[in-house]
């Protein structure tokens, strides 16, 4: 009787198309963060997902508890292959394991000096590390550090689509999934 007279009916609509947008807007925001190293992309796919299932609960959004775990792997995987990526890519130019770990170590170091930082910490990293751990030539160290460019941008191609498919599994479970 008490939720017709406050019209409740009418609120449970509104609850339901509010959290539709709060979803919507944090995937649109968590594959703009896949491209912008500002902000945490593959999170905030995460992040959507699990506030989708709150709003709504199990049946309303129609999310299984196993799509978080595989939302999760398949941040964990981004995450993993973005930090390992340009140290793959110096040593897929033929560089040595200390300029591999001079692009990690300024993958690292970059991230605080975005959005430049990214693409130069690897290259710096790994052709500091050539030159004075390696005792390599500036030419070697050089292609080293390009390998560094190269893989760091291969990853950030790879976080693009891991979280075009973090998108695409969220609306398969909820739609297609049963």
């Amino acid at each position: 009787m008490w939720e017709s007279i406050l019209g409740w009916e009418m609120w449970s609509g509104v609850g339901t198309g509010a959290a539709w947008l709060v979803t919507i807007c944090l995937l649109i925001a968590g594959l703009v963060g896949c491209v912008l190293p500002v902000l945490p992309g593959h999170l905030i796919l995460l992040i959507a997902a699990i506030g989708h299932r709150l709003f709504l609960g199990r049946e309303g959004s129609g999310l299984e508890w196993w799509s978080f775990v595989i939302l999760a792997a398949l941040m964990a995987i981004s995450q993993t292959f973005e930090f390992v990526s340009g140290a793959a890519g110096t040593k897929w130019f033929g560089g040595t394991r200390w300029g591999a770990l001079g692009a990690f170590i300024g993958s690292i170091v970059g991230m605080f000096f975005m959005p430049f930082g990214l693409l130069l910490g690897p290259l710096i990293g790994a052709f500091v590390a050539e030159m004075i751990v390696a005792k390599k030539k500036p030419q070697f160290a050089a292609s080293s550090g390009v390998g560094s460019v190269v893989g760091t941008l291969a990853g950030m191609v790879v976080k693009i689509v891991i979280g075009v498919l973090m998108i695409g599994w969220f609306f398969a479970d909820v739609f297609l999934i049963k």
